[in-house]
């Protein structure tokens, strides 16, 4: 049963982190990919592979840099035009 759920996991960001290649709106991009990047994080764990854990747990920190708070810093360069 273990097996199956990890298997599941993969899937699961495999199909996410495709998807999120799809859209062209970057906002879009980058969530979906940060929801692929959390599903590799528990994949990862499930397989006690830390090259994954830790590969992802980096793209998932720049993806909420740049949704988060890049998104506000672009904002406040754009009023003080």
């Amino acid at each position: 049963m273990d097996n199956i759920l990890t298997n599941i996991f993969g899937y699961i960001a495999m199909a996410l982190l495709v998807v999120s290649f799809i859209p062209k709106k970057m906002t879009v991009v980058r969530t979906i990919n940060l929801i692929a990047c959390t599903f590799f994080i528990v994949y990862g764990f499930l397989l006690s592979a830390w090259p994954i854990v830790i590969s992802n747990l980096a793209v998932c920190t720049v993806q909420i840099y740049h949704l988060f708070f890049a998104k506000n810093k672009v904002s406040a360069e754009i009023a003080e035009k």
